[in-house]
């Protein structure tokens, strides 16, 4: 069946590539974090490392499609909106960074024009998951892949866990190896550069997933419902080996029996420990025991200062053009 998938990609590709299916551009700089994968390389939280790195130097908005929302079309985050609204993703960057625009809309292209009319001043849009989304050329596009299961060791759908052919990964100008050991020697990371063997055009980055100090507890019980928990399970378990880990689907809507069961493996737990994503879909529920959330940071170490300045020379860059028509 792979086989069959990748046909059909192939052939959605070459009509973009040939131009017989249209391709737009925007005026606005324009940012894309995506993957190759089915999810788990840590989308979010680098989206949210790019709003932090931003936010005080640029107008900036983030655009997502919404995955698992009630609603449809555009809509901008405001004090009312839950996760049933926006969605999971962007719910929990609006939580974070209440004073930057965050919106959603299934058409990345008529949601960047509805953002250049309605916020002044915009400078800069963040796209969260908009790899795949051809219609729209990103001028700056993030391609992330996890240390453990880089994308050119992976196979398609359903054989393996990649959506799009590996070649695509040249329309990507930045790399980054996600969640990366705490303490990666020189020589393993040479060893992944020399795996993926990038052009010379893409910058490779490596980063690490930081989660924040645990809070005090005796037995938490930890949900989880993102596409890969196993970091979030073993860190929270080398601080509390007897901890309960149980582990929903990516972006699971809970259920009444879902919220039963959890209440009744509360009973023998004094805290639910959760993710900032999970946080928003557990809070429609209605838990019997504390909701603590674990954040989690990106962290590029020694990557930080020229990830940085390849993104800040992209949008001044892209500013000047813009200004000098």
């Amino acid at each position: 069946m792979s086989w069959l998938y990748g046909i059909g990609l192939y052939i959605r590709h070459k009509l973009y590539d040939d131009h017989l299916l249209p391709t737009h551009t925007v005026s606005v700089p324009t940012i894309c974090v995506g993957n190759l994968a089915v999810g788990g390389t840590g989308k979010t939280p680098h989206v949210e490392y790019l709003v932090a790195m931003l936010e005080g130097r640029y107008k900036v908005a983030v655009l997502s499609r919404g995955y698992g929302r009630k609603t449809h079309g555009f809509l901008m985050a405001d004090d009312k909106s839950t996760a049933a609204t926006l969605g999971d993703e962007p719910m929990q960057i609006h939580r974070r960074f209440p004073e930057v625009t965050v919106a959603v809309c299934e058409s990345r292209i008529r949601g960047i024009r509805q953002l250049q009319r309605m916020v002044p001043g915009l400078q800069v849009v963040i796209l969260d998951d908009a790899f795949q989304h051809r219609s729209l050329k990103c001028g700056l596009n993030i391609l992330l892949t996890t240390a453990d299961n880089l994308f050119v060791n992976d196979h398609l759908l359903p054989w393996g866990r990649l959506r799009d052919l590996k070649q695509r990964s040249l329309a990507a100008q930045a790399v980054i190896v996600t969640k990366c050991p705490e303490k990666m020697k020189p020589i393993d990371k040479r060893v992944i550069d020399t795996t993926l063997h990038l052009p010379a055009f893409q910058h490779l980055y490596f980063s690490r997933m930081r989660y924040e100090a645990l809070p005090e507890a005796k037995k938490p019980l930890v949900i989880s419902g993102i596409a890969n928990p196993q970091y979030f399970f073993e860190h929270i378990k080398a601080t509390y080996p007897k901890a309960t880990c149980v582990a929903f689907a990516d972006h699971h809507r809970f259920t009444p029996r879902d919220e039963a069961l959890i209440n009744e493996l509360a009973k023998t737990h004094d805290v639910v420990f959760t993710t900032a994503k999970d946080y928003e879909r557990l809070l429609m529920t209605n838990l019997e025991l504390p909701i603590s959330v674990i954040p989690v940071r990106v962290d590029l170490d020694v990557d930080t200062k020229a990830f940085e300045k390849q993104v800040v020379d992209y949008i001044n860059e892209t500013l000047r053009k813009v200004v000098g028509r």
